[in-house]
């Protein structure tokens, strides 16, 4: 028999079909990973097919080994593999390795197997007790730790000795056995609530369940229960013996949503995200393979959950750019939940109070299901929103971060012991350092941005690469030793709030507090356990939260998203805006929130004042129409890095000469060609240039097709290109 291969070795020269003999001694499958002999050295590799025999001139080389005791790629997912290669332009081996926790590879994770001891079969505790002589303590203890249901061996050895537990073996009192141990995340339950449907909530279980439609947009407001119902329905579909698949887009909100699954379903949740350490990924992995766990729980990465026989997958939040991997293997999450839920025959579920353009336009065409939630659970309000012109603030004399407005509510719910929560999508004490007198800004030396002031530690840091400068004492190029700072971030929030309100609790979340392991959940625990006063924060506390003590929202520097060069920046804004707002009287308070703006008269603000998205939609819809923006056509992005700017600079052009040679034969296939330097045009020392399409979408994936064809033409030798659909972030 013959194993058709794909070697681990990510380069476009070599990632194709190798075939290898299979010895007769060993049992392989599809999806086995391999130890195969390449030219010289011993590589790892995927069996993607195993067949009669091979086509190929050369003599075939046998596999030399199998590396693990169970099949790792399911069959749908070298079907996905195929998929996901031929429509994204990726290498095979950079896909298959998304199925598989990375520590796999090399063989830098493994299950870990522990001695148990138990009581040995038919042997009772009363028995071996009786039959043991009084002077033998340690057995005796033994014994009496083990109980029913046993202990580690290495627990017992170090508490009384690994002698007596030999003992107790050679006179058949126990038995020891080699057991997986298992590196279970450390997960907070939750008290299971009995929650009582509402009417609206039982008819869009019935509607997602039993309706026409295998795809749904759940379009509720925040807090009209969604969460409740994606329970539901996976009850459903785990009682009927399938699985299910659960993404949420941020880690943050991963604790809270397996404490309310755990609670539910118990050990059959397993959770995947990258905030798990290697073993416990792996651990979580498996037990999903071997079905031990038939739920998944996850943030993007857990759409490739090896589960078999899903019935249902739910994307909360689907409007989040999260949901899109920008780095190399590039995919859209929802691309890949559709393929699953095709080759499952499942149910797909995209739950969002502000869902993206793309997907509500499909959903009010009937491409797929529109299930609205009008109303907040138990008849709760929206809260109220007050928009604050910052202009006419500082008109007043106020040059301050807080318009007077803010300051008096924070301080109003503070006397009422009731919670605030403070949004500022920027972290860092100030977003850059400039020279008073010459006007240079302090830039990182490997990346073509300004640095970031972080007070806390007292250093500059780049965003992008994150490396970490000491604070000058005087401008590097003139001598003067007066230097401004740009734009307040969290950390300048913070500071300002515990000068104005002496005493206040409060805590910050964002990409720098919570790089420590657990860190999201202490944050978020200590919070909801009423352990602070203000919780101020970046766009980790916009999503899903569900705070009842939470009265007011303060949203600062509100169009800070708004007048990006992007075509999604009034879309962003406004779901910043609206889901921000909703994190406010989600209990039976009342909550108010405050809109601070110099933009106070913009359409995305008066939309998001009223909580208005179909108004909103009607407006953006159009300006994308009348402008040649998707959805209405599509933006291909190629984008050349390079360490040598002149390798990049030419790489560029000859691909986009071809491009444009392609472009004047096929016309009308075509909105817009341009080729520049990337806005950012240099991050870890490696230079940046990029090329811009706009498609029609008459022939987009021939179109597309053609322009993959071009760039694989080409040499890359010295430069990665990479090519992105409607890419999230332009820089």
């Amino acid at each position: 028999m013959i194993a058709e291969v794909i070697v681990d070795i990510s380069t476009s020269e070599i990632d194709k079909i190798f075939d290898y003999e299979i010895p007769l001694s060993m049992a392989i499958s599809a999806g086995d990973r391999v130890k195969v002999p390449f030219g010289r050295q011993k590589t790892e590799g995927f069996v993607v097919r195993v067949k009669e025999s091979s086509d190929c001139k050369y003599e075939l080389k046998p596999i030399l080994a199998k590396l693990d005791d169970f099949t790792a790629v399911l069959p749908e997912m070298i079907s996905l593999m195929w998929e996901m290669s031929e429509k994204n332009n990726l290498r095979l081996v950079d896909v298959l390795r998304l199925f598989i926790p990375a520590m796999m590879r090399g063989g830098r994770v493994r299950e870990i197997k522990r001695h148990f001891v138990t009581l040995k079969e038919g042997v009772t505790q009363e028995e071996a007790l009786s039959s043991l002589k009084p002077n033998a303590i340690n057995q005796r203890a033994i014994i009496a730790e083990i109980g029913k249901s046993g202990e580690w061996a290495s627990v017992l050895g170090e508490k009384f000795g690994f002698s007596a537990i030999s003992a107790l073996a050679e006179k058949g009192f126990v038995s020891i056995k080699d057991v997986t141990k298992r590196r279970a995340p450390i997960l907070k339950s939750v008290p299971d609530k009995i929650v009582t449907l509402s009417e609206e909530q039982k008819a869009a279980v019935e509607r997602i369940m039993r309706g026409e439609k295998s795809e749904n947009l759940l379009f509720g407001v925040t807090g009209s229960g969604k969460t409740e119902i994606y329970l539901s329905c996976i009850g459903e579909v785990i009682a009927a013996g399938k699985t299910a698949i659960m993404l949420v887009p941020e880690i943050s909100l991963t604790p809270q949503m397996m404490g309310r699954f755990r609670a539910r379903f118990g050990d059959k949740v397993a959770v995947l995200h990258s905030g798990l350490s290697d073993g416990e990924r792996y651990d979580e992995w498996l037990r999903l393979l071997r079905g031990d766990a038939v739920i998944a729980v996850g943030a993007r990465s857990a759409v490739f959950a090896p589960l078999k026989n899903i019935g249902i997958i739910i994307i909360d939040e689907e409007h989040d750019g999260s949901y899109v991997s920008e780095n190399n293997p590039r995919y859209v999450t929802h691309e890949v939940a559709a393929f699953r839920r095709a080759f499952n025959g499942a149910k797909l579920v995209l739950g969002s109070a502000t869902p993206s353009l793309e997907t509500y336009k499909r959903a009010i065409e009937g491409e797929i299901g529109l299930i609205p939630l009008r109303n907040r659970v138990q008849s709760k309000k929206m809260p109220t929103v007050e928009i604050v012109d910052m202009c006419a603030e500082i008109r007043s004399g106020n040059n301050g971060i807080l318009s007077a407005r803010l300051e008096e509510e924070i301080g109003r719910t503070l006397k009422e012991k009731n919670q605030s929560m403070i949004f500022i999508n920027r972290r860092g004490f100030a977003s850059f350092m400039i020279c008073k007198k010459c006007g240079k800004v302090m830039k990182c030396e490997d990346c073509d941005v300004s640095l970031t002031w972080h007070k806390s530690d007292n250093l500059l840091k780049c965003h992008y690469c994150g490396k970490p400068y000491v604070v000058p004492d005087r401008c590097p190029a003139c001598g003067e030793s007066d230097m401004r700072l740009g734009r307040v971030g969290t950390e300048k929030v913070q500071e300002v709030l515990e000068k104005k309100f002496p005493g206040v609790r409060i805590l910050r979340m964002d990409k720098d507090t919570t790089r420590r392991k657990g860190s999201y959940d202490e944050i978020l625990s200590a919070f909801r356990m009423g352990e602070a006063d203000i919780l101020v924060g970046t766009q980790m506390i916009v999503k899903g939260h569900d705070f009842p003590n939470v009265t007011l929202v303060g949203i600062l520097d509100a169009d800070m998203s708004l007048y990006y060069e992007d075509y999604h920046s009034a879309e962003r804004t406004f779901q910043l805006v609206t889901q921000m707002s909703g994190r406010a009287g989600r209990a039976d308070k009342d909550g108010l929130v405050i809109l601070q703006t110099y933009s106070p008269r913009h359409y995305v603000f008066a939309f998001s004042k009223d909580n208005d998205y179909p108004s909103f939609y009607r407006k953006e819809i159009n300006v994308r129409e009348v402008t040649n923006f998707p959805p209405f056509t599509k933006i291909v992005r190629v984008l050349v890095v390079s360490e040598d700017e002149e390798r990049a600079l030419e790489l560029t052009k000859k691909i986009l000469f071809k491009i444009r040679d392609y472009q004047k034969a096929n016309e009308k296939d075509f909105v817009q060609v341009a080729g520049m330097k990337s806005p950012v045009k240099r991050i870890e020392n490696k230079f940046r240039y990029q090329i811009l399409m706009r498609l029609t979408r008459q022939r987009e994936d021939a179109t597309l097709q053609k322009i993959y064809e071009i760039v694989n033409a080409e040499d890359k030798k010295g430069a990665q290109v990479f090519v992105e659909i409607n890419p999230q972030n332009m820089n």
